[in-house]
């Protein structure tokens, strides 16, 4: 007797579910599609620091981030343009316990900039800042950054330069 109204309700549910639109994407939600695709990332030096596939997800409102070295660290974000908030976000986790949540957004340069505070292993409160930069030869510069809160001086945890590969296999 149960069977009815659940099939029913599921029915209801189906028929409004398909006849609804999704809402328009912003322009905004376009503004980090310079970073989608397979890349190769390397240091100032030319190592190579690993490898990140960017994938645009869930009808271009999700830029989806997944990074892996040549040794056992990988991580992985979302990224995504808040209407509500008139910002950018990102929920960044990785494999040792890092967790972060910036907010920014696309500055007059192009770049985008997010960051946010969080609490390093030590129990110190950080601010981290991350900053994408696309160059004319269709790489990208990501530049992180952290500076303990409070203070003025910004040390730089990482420097790579995102080089595209044709296949995300691609490990030269």
């Amino acid at each position: 007797m149960m069977r009815l109204p659940f099939i029913i309700c599921l029915s209801v549910l189906a028929s409004l579910s398909s006849a609804q639109e999704l809402p328009p994407l912003p322009d905004e939600a376009k503004q980090f599609d310079f970073w989608v695709g397979n890349w190769k990332v390397t240091t100032p030096d030319g190592t190579v620091a690993g490898h990140n596939n960017i994938k645009s997800i869930l009808g271009g409102r999700v830029v989806q981030e997944n990074y892996t070295t040549p040794g056992l660290y990988s991580g992985h974000s979302y990224n995504s343009y808040n209407e509500g908030k008139t910002r950018w976000e990102q929920f960044w986790v990785d494999n040792t316990g890092t967790v972060l949540h910036l907010t920014g957004g696309l500055n007059d340069g192009g770049q985008m900039v997010l960051s946010g505070e969080r609490v390093n292993p030590q129990g110190q409160t950080v601010m981290d800042r991350i900053t994408w930069t696309p160059n004319e030869d269709g790489t990208v510069r990501q530049q992180w950054e952290v500076c303990a809160v409070g203070e003025e001086t910004w040390s730089t945890l990482f420097d790579g330069t995102y080089t595209r590969i044709e296949d995300a296999t691609d490990s030269s």
